[in-house]
């Protein structure tokens, strides 16, 4: 946790932001009273694949089954 004014903190605010981890704080002062925090976000973790979740996004206009004498060979 460090500590800025508020004067330091209008000069420097993008570097403060870029400089800023996940969970960590920088108070701003002003007076010697603190005055605001800035509180770094934690990074989102990967998403979950929920089971279901593509349905309605795949349409079959035509049942073919011409590609498959391609692939003919490899299926038993």
């Amino acid at each position: 946790m460090s500590t800025v004014t508020i004067q330091e903190a209008q000069a420097r605010l993008a570097d403060l932001i870029h400089k800023l981890t996940p969970g960590g704080e920088v108070i701003i002062t002003e007076n010697n009273q603190p005055v605001a925090r800035l509180i770094g976000q934690p990074s989102p973790g990967p998403r979950i694949r929920q089971r279901g979740s593509a349905k309605g996004k795949l349409t079959i206009h035509a049942e073919d089954e011409e590609h498959l004498e391609d692939f003919k060979e490899y299926m038993p």
